[in-house]
Order: C-alpha cells, then structure tokens, then sequence
C-alpha cells in the first residue's frame, strides 16, 4: 500500500484546510487509515481514524468539534477537513494505513505510512 499525502499549507488562525491521503496498490474496505501529526519537539500523535467503509470515525480530543474525516471509495483518498485551525495545530500531518478495522489510535496499528504534509497556523 502507497499513501500520498497532500493539502498541507500555511494558514492564519481561524482558517481552514483540507488534507487528503491517496491510496493505491492493495487496499480492502475493512482498512483503517488514519491521520497523525508530529510538532517541533514533540512525539507523533493521532488525529483522526476511519474505516474505509466510513461506519467507524475517531478523532482525538483535541480536533474533535473541529475536524472530520471522510473517505472516498471510489477514489482510495480519505479527506481531513480541518476547520478553526489553532497554532497549536501546526505539524507534519502523516496518513498512515492499518490493515485491521476498527478505532485505531495507536501508531503501532499502522504498517504503512505516507510522506507527511506540513501544515502551518500563524496567530
């Protein structure tokens, strides 16, 4: 599986951006990909999940009443619609892919990994 991440960018606090991961190669319904942000100085940390099928979402706390995951079957691309974005937001974001279903916040749930797509928030 191949993941390619894009629609990472620089925005002002409030704004928005939507990210979108690309998948091909072997991809099932039943997969989970999820998306996982790393800061300067700090450990990589889950975002937002989603079975392919679109049944189950999570997302962290954090982004919760701000984000939300979509996929789109037809294309293999999940899409992270992030809205009112923080400084604090600011991150490589990293979509990830897990061959088991299911809420998987953990980055050792994931075998496979994309390329990660900066994102910027300015104050």
């Amino acid at each position: 599986v191949q993941l390619q991440a894009s629609g990472g960018g620089s925005v002002q606090a409030g704004g928005s951006l939507r990210l979108s991961c690309a998948a091909s190669g072997r991809t099932f319904s039943t997969m989970t990909m999820g998306w996982f942000r790393q800061a300067p100085g700090k450990e990589r940390e889950f975002v937002s999940g989603i079975v392919w099928g679109g049944l189950t979402r999570s997302y962290a706390d954090s982004v919760k009443v701000r984000a939300t995951i979509s996929a789109d079957n037809a294309k293999n691309t999940v899409h992270l619609q992030m809205n009112n974005l923080k400084p604090e937001d600011t991150a490589v974001y990293y979509c990830a892919a897990s061959d088991r279903s299911g809420s998987l916040t953990s980055e050792r749930d994931y075998l496979y990994w994309g390329r990660g797509t900066q994102v910027t928030v300015s104050s």
